[in-house]
């Protein structure tokens, strides 16, 4: 008989604007810290330009769900330090985590942007992805 093998990563992609987001997620694992048990999640982002124009990331907003604490906003400059221009047909990629109270969760949230040549500024969706340790799933 074979066993089993639950997934521990998932892929959910977006697209707004013309820009296209994808984010992959997978659970680091769990440890102690102040006397409580954490769950480490990491995730990563492809922020891919398919329009016509050159685009700046300015800020993000995050929206976090923890299925054992109220929602946590998280709003900031840029992704992990930087504020990257995205040229047509390029991408960005960055790596980042999350630490949880429980072993289920998700985010959502959004990118703001700024159109290089026109100077619009526009939020990108980032869609909801969902953090699960595969010994919680059913």
């Amino acid at each position: 008989m074979q066993e089993a093998v639950l997934p521990t990563k998932t892929m959910i992609t977006q697209v707004t604007k013309g820009i296209k987001v994808s984010v992959q997620t997978n659970f680091e694992g769990t440890f102690f810290k102040n006397y409580k048990m954490h769950y480490a999640f990491g995730y990563t982002i492809t922020i891919e330009n398919q329009s016509q124009e050159a685009v700046q990331l300015t800020a993000r907003h995050w929206d976090v769900y923890d299925s054992l604490k109220e929602m946590e906003t998280v709003d900031g400059e840029g992704v992990i330090g930087k504020k990257p221009v995205i040229r047509p047909g390029k991408s960005h990629t960055y790596s980042s985590g999350c630490l949880l109270a429980s072993p289920i969760g998700a985010m959502k949230g959004f990118y703001h942007m700024v159109n290089i040549a026109s100077t619009e500024e526009f939020d990108v969706e980032v869609p909801t992805f969902k953090f699960a340790a595969p010994f919680a799933m059913n």
